[in-house]
């Protein structure tokens, strides 16, 4: 069975709700995100960050949960780091989508059973969720930004379209629109509700 690896991405959110401090709005998001990433089974967690959110992604961390310290804040940084981890496949997802359910990121790694990369959109407000690769990833792979990459041309950097799965989407939450998509009834987001108010 390949050892796989989700990765969550830290890096800068670009809004925070009114009267809220935007560091507590950033950290809130990304322990939601790696609280889900760490009860997942048959997949392990791990941070990516770069020296800049080193103490972000140490607050956050579960004991013994891994933190690749990164150069830049790429896809591409935090795939080379689980690969020099030893494993066979990875995952790395945004850390601004703290009510993704498990579902989206089982199906963000399945299509590499048959196919080399997958990519989640972070519709509707662009940027991808997240990208999956079997490891080392195809060289034709490019420099990818999760805020602002899309998925088509991922596709089309591809040798053949079909080496690419397209993935269901889930929003991030980057702005007043994502916000209101909130569903109180759903379980867990329980630290950035916390801070919405409950």
């Amino acid at each position: 069975m390949a050892k796989r690896v989700l990765v969550a991405l830290l890096g800068p959110v670009p809004w925070a709700p009114p009267g809220t401090d935007p560091e507590s709005w950033r950290a809130a998001l990304a322990e939601d995100v790696v609280d889900l990433i760490a009860t997942l089974s048959e997949v392990e967690p791990a941070i990516a960050a770069t020296a800049d959110d080193l103490p972000l992604a140490e607050a956050v961390a579960w004991p013994g949960m891994p933190i690749y310290r990164l150069p830049t804040r790429s896809v591409g940084a935090a795939l080379a780091a689980a690969q020099a981890d030893g494993y066979d496949q990875a995952a790395v997802i945004a850390a601004d989508a703290p009510d993704v359910p498990g579902l989206i990121l089982g199906k963000l790694l399945r299509p590499l059973t048959t196919r080399p990369v997958a990519v989640a959109p972070g519709a509707p407000g662009g940027g991808l969720l997240g990208v999956a690769a079997r490891l080392p990833a195809p060289d034709w792979l490019p420099e990818i930004d999760l805020d602002t990459a899309a998925a088509p041309a991922i596709r089309a950097a591809a040798p053949q379209p079909g080496e690419v799965s397209i993935t269901p989407a889930w929003r991030r939450l980057r702005g007043p629109a994502d916000l209101a998509t909130l569903d109180p009834a759903v379980e867990g987001w329980d630290t950035t509700r916390v801070l919405l108010g409950g």
